[in-house]
C-alpha cells in the first residue's frame, strides 16, 4: 500500500471514529449512563491506553512549563469543550450538535484576528462568512434540537477553538502523541472527582458498556491515533481537510442507527459549512489530535 493511500486509510479511520462518538454517547445516555461517569471512563481508559502505547514506543513525557500548561488544558479547556460537546447531545441531535463543533476553524479563524491581530484576507473572510450562513441555514433547518443544545454545541466549538489557539506554542514544542496523553489524562481526574462527587452511573447493561467502550477505544484511542498516523502520512493540510468526513459519518450514522431527519434546509447549510472548513483546512487553520 502506498504511503498516501495507507495516510487516507489512516485518516478515514480516524474520522469515523470521532463520527460515530455522538451516537454511541447516545446510546449510553438510553441506557442510564451519566454524563461526568460517561466522560470519566472515556478519558480513564483512552488515556491510560494511549500512555501504554506511548511507553511502548518510547515516548518522552513533557516536563516543567509544558507539562503544567498541558494539565490546564486538559483539566479546564478540554473538560469544558467535552462537557460542552456532550451535554449538547442531550438536546440536540447528533447531525446537527456534529455541524456545530465544525465551526471552529472560522471561530479560529476570527479569533486569531482580533486577539493577535492576524490578517484574515477576503477569501479567507469569504469562508468565514460561508461558515456562518451555513450554520444559520443548518439551525434554522433543524428540526428535533432545543435551543440550550444549540448553545451548548456552539459553545464546544468556541471553547475547541480557544483550546487550540491557547496549545499552539506548547504543540510546537511537544510531539503530539504525549500532548495527547497528559491531556486525556488530566481531563480523567476532572471527570473521576466529578463523577464520584455526583455519584457514579456506570451502564446498566452489557449494551451501555459496549457504548462506554466505543467511545473510550474506538472513538477516542483509535481516532487519536489513527489521525497521527494518517498526519504523519499525508501532512496536516491534508489530513485536515480528510477529516471534515466526520460530521458526515455522524449524519449518516445518526439516521441509520437513531432514525434522525435532516432536513433539505439542512443538508444545504451543512455542505455550506464544509465548503468553508475545506477551504480554511487547506489555508492556515488546524486541528490537533484531540476533540
Amino acid at each position: 500500500m502506498s504511503e498516501r493511500w495507507s495516510g487516507t486509510f489512516w485518516i478515514v479511520l480516524s474520522a469515523a471514529g470521532f463520527g460515530a462518538m455522538a451516537i454511541f454517547a447516545k446510546l449510553a445516555y438510553q441506557d442510564g449512563v451519566s454524563l461526568s461517569t460517561m466522560l470519566f471512563l472515556r478519558f480513564t481508559f483512552a488515556g491510560l491506553l494511549l500512555a501504554a502505547w506511548g511507553m511502548a514506543h518510547g515516548m518522552r513525557w513533557p516536563r516543567g512549563r509544558d507539562l503544567l500548561w498541558l494539565l490546564a488544558m486538559g483539566g479546564v479547556g478540554y473538560v469544558g469543550q467535552a462537557y460542552c460537546y456532550f451535554s449538547a447531545l442531550q438536546h440536540a441531535s447528533a447531525g446537527l450538535v456534529a455541524l456545530l463543533l465544525y465551526l471552529y476553524p472560522a471561530i479560529v479563524t476570527l479569533l486569531s484576528a482580533l486577539a493577535f491581530g492576524r490578517r484574515i484576507g477576503p477569501a479567507r473572510g469569504w469562508a468565514v462568512a460561508v461558515a456562518l450562513a451555513g450554520t444559520a441555514l443548518t439551525v434554522g433547518g433543524d428540526l428535533n434540537s432545543e435551543p440550550l443544545g444549540i448553545a451548548l454545541g456552539i459553545g464546544a466549538a468556541l471553547i475547541y477553538s480557544i483550546y487550540i489557539l491557547a496549545g499552539e506554542g506548547v504543540m510546537r514544542r511537544v510531539p503530539p502523541l504525549p500532548a495527547a496523553t497528559v491531556v486525556m489524562l488530566a481531563a480523567a481526574a476532572v471527570y473521576g472527582g466529578a463523577a464520584f462527587n455526583a455519584g457514579l452511573a456506570p451502564p446498566a447493561t452489557s449494551a451501555g458498556w459496549l457504548a462506554v467502550l466505543a467511545i473510550a477505544i474506538f472513538s477516542t484511542l483509535l481516532a487519536i491515533l489513527g489521525f497521527l498516523k494518517g498526519m504523519e502520512k499525508l501532512g496536516a493540510t491534508d489530513a485536515s481537510t480528510l477529516s471534515t468526513l466526520e460530521p458526515l459519518i455522524t449524519i449518516g450514522l445518526a439516521a441509520i442507527v437513531l432514525g434522525e431527519v435532516v432536513s433539505e434546509l439542512q443538508l444545504v447549510g451543512g455542505g455550506l459549512i464544509l465548503a468553508a472548513i475545506i477551504f480554511l483546512a487547506r489555508h492556515g487553520a488546524r486541528r490537533v489530535a484531540t476533540e
